[in-house]
């Protein structure tokens, strides 16, 4: 762990004297490219393995090195009871998971930046199979690794299009050439059709409709894990990269309009499966899926800052909160059914702080980060429909009011996780209620550093001015605002009224009080938890539609995964075995050796016997001839 620990701590140090520096000498103002060799050199095209610091890798860099050190620190703890064998691989996987991720994020060009990203991919199928003795881990992680295939293979054929329509692949080139000119003498259908590719890479990364389903399984893995790929790497990738290539999207407007409108059900869709989820891990995944559509939906309404601003509080809250149900899980031995936890406040007095102040994060309660990032994006989203962008108008209202729909059902389904697990009686049993202890300082102390970033964070980072009738308050709208200002042609924005904006920031206030008022009154102040099971009962088919998922797992087991696998295995048994090996390689080499056994019969060595032979040959020849 000292080598883990003291790499990981290195680049988080060398990030930030690197940050300073970017900052004090070069003042953010041109991104600093440090090409290192031509990796690919054919013709006219030529791509460089470089890297790229501007603004936007800046903050990536700030959050991923320092919220992945304290999943670092949290991994001795939690892990200490491993093999050492298990342990070393471990943090070595840990370790090249943040080394993909920094690749990915600090790529000058598409194709660095593919390379983090596939070195990702690999290290979530590495750590969540960790336990691959156990089939359903080792199943996880297959499932993660092919179906981030399927996204992987839209980004290729991005990249593709790219190089063969600009002749590079260099971010800073590319926002030159497209935002620029609106797209130079590339038509906009084609900048569409790279807009889709590249999200579809993103809907596989980041886990959105239909490619989700590999998140919530990604719960196979260690929790530090869980943490790592929530919150600082991995899902993180696709909003980054659909952030990074903003000026493709401000050219593309129905390529925008996808990013938001899978975005938006996105949030709503992952949020009502946590209603009814009793696994721990099982609802901050759907929180994870949730929270990602909402970062997307902030892209697709043109808010590229509000989405990033998202991705980085997001980090803080949600690695406390993996990390903290880590502490609980560590603490009731191994025990992940929050039916059988509760009254852990007493018993785990840092823990529940810590995670009542990241809930209260996420559900988007004032002035917690949570609520500032979020509401940038609920905000930009009505002002998008406001401003009719993109000429998409009203349909932005509704994706408005799902974003707000979200709110209210996030603030339910993670307090109902906290009620549950820290509020009243125990329920796991009186033996597994005597081992109930508060976690060591190494699982501790990240937690209260990741809960006041979860406090502070938001209002440290974008200070909502504007509704103080106050400008340039906002440190990454300063920072991040050149980076993502429209390059196109005359655009129109124009911003709701002061008196407006405050309403609409109090009624989502409304929706999450709601939200938490309800689930205390379901789930603290009734222990019996009567209302949801007469409910549950009440409505059974909802209930049961929202518990299994709606299926969707089981859809895709029916219509895809069966039906390629009776169409391999039909490929192997008929075409492989059968025409392949059977006729075409056995069949041709019998008739070969058939043929050969007949012949040689005629091989007597009479001499009087080949005369025969070869006059029979003439007197056919001749015949034919004739």
């Amino acid at each position: 762990n000292l080598v883990g620990l003291a790499a990981s701590g290195g680049a988080m140090l060398a990030t930030w004297v690197a940050l300073w520096q970017f900052a004090t000498v070069h003042h953010g103002a041109e991104p600093i490219i440090e090409p290192y060799f031509t990796w690919i050199h054919a013709g006219f095209i030529t791509v460089s393995a470089s890297f790229q610091l501007d603004p936007l890798s800046a903050i990536m860099l700030g959050f991923v090195t320092f919220v992945g050190f304290l999943i670092h620190l949290y991994s001795v703890g939690y892990m200490h009871s491993e093999s050492d064998r298990a342990y070393a691989r471990y943090f070595g996987y840990l370790n090249l998971f943040m080394f993909s991720m920094l690749t990915l994020v600090l790529g000058s060009n598409m194709a660095v930046l593919f390379i983090g990203w596939e070195g990702v991919g690999l290290c979530s199928y590495l750590l969540i199979g960790f336990y691959f003795e156990k089939d359903w881990c080792a199943s996880a992680g297959k499932k993660a690794f092919i179906v981030n295939r399927i996204g992987d293979f839209g980004f290729l054929l991005a990249i593709f299009i790219t190089l063969a329509h600009f002749k590079t692949l260099e971010f800073h080139t590319l926002a030159g050439l497209i935002g620029g000119h609106g797209g130079g003498e590339v038509p906009t259908a084609t900048l569409t059709i790279i807009g889709c590719l590249l999200f579809v890479g993103a809907i596989g990364k980041s886990a959105q409709i239909p490619l989700y389903v590999w998140l919530p399984d990604a719960m196979a893995g260690p929790t530090p894990v869980s943490a790592l790929i929530h919150a600082a790497t991995m899902v993180t990738a696709g909003v980054y990269m659909v952030v990074r290539s903003n000026f493709i999207y401000q050219a593309a407007p129905a390529a925008m309009f996808l990013v938001a409108v899978v975005g938006g059900l996105t949030a709503v869709f992952a949020a009502t499966i946590g209603l009814a989820q009793n696994d721990i891990k099982k609802v901050l995944a759907y929180s994870t899926v949730s929270q990602l559509g909402y970062m997307f939906l902030g892209a697709g309404v043109g808010g590229f800052v509000a989405a990033i601003f998202h991705v980085v509080t997001h980090a803080f809250f949600k690695a406390c909160l993996f990390l903290g149900s880590g502490s609980v899980i560590h603490a009731c031995g191994g025990e992940q059914d929050m039916r059988k936890m509760g009254g852990l406040k007493k018993k785990m007095p840092i823990t529940y702080w810590t995670f009542w102040v990241a809930t209260i994060a996420i559900a988007g309660i004032p002035p917690f980060a949570g609520f500032v990032s979020k509401d940038a994006i609920l905000a930009k989203a009505f002002e998008a429909g406001h401003s009719n962008l993109n000429g998409f108008g009203s349909w932005y209202y509704l994706l408005w009011f799902l974003g707000l729909a979200g709110a209210g059902l996030t603030a339910f389904y993670m307090f109902r996780l906290v009620y549950m697990t820290f509020e009243g009686d125990f329920r796991g049993g009186e033996e597994a209620e005597h081992h109930l202890h508060e976690s060591p300082w190494t699982m501790t102390l990240p937690l209260v550093v990741l809960a006041t970033g979860a406090a502070i964070g938001g209002l440290l980072l974008g200070f909502p001015g504007q509704l103080f009738g106050l400008k340039d308050t906002s440190f990454i709208d300063n920072f991040l605002g050149p980076l993502v200002a429209h390059h196109g042609a005359e655009h129109a924005e124009h911003a709701v009224s002061l008196g407006l904006e405050w309403g609409l920031v109090l009624l989502s206030v409304a929706v999450a009080t709601g939200g938490i008022l309800l689930a205390m009154k379901w789930y603290k102040k009734d222990p019996e938890f009567s209302v949801p099971k007469a409910l549950a009962e009440r409505w059974s088919l909802a209930y049961r539609l929202i518990l299994n998922k709606y299926w969707i797992d089981e859809i895709y087991e029916a219509i895809v995964i069966r039906p390629i696998f009776h169409a391999a295995t039909f490929c192997w048994k008929i075409v492989d075995v059968l025409l392949i090996d059977t006729i075409i390689v056995n069949g041709s080499a019998f008739i070969t050796e058939l043929t050969g056994d007949i012949l040689r019969f005629l091989q007597t060595g009479n001499v009087r016997n080949y005369a025969l032979s070869v006059a029979l040959g003439v007197i056919v020849l001749a015949a034919i001839l004739w």
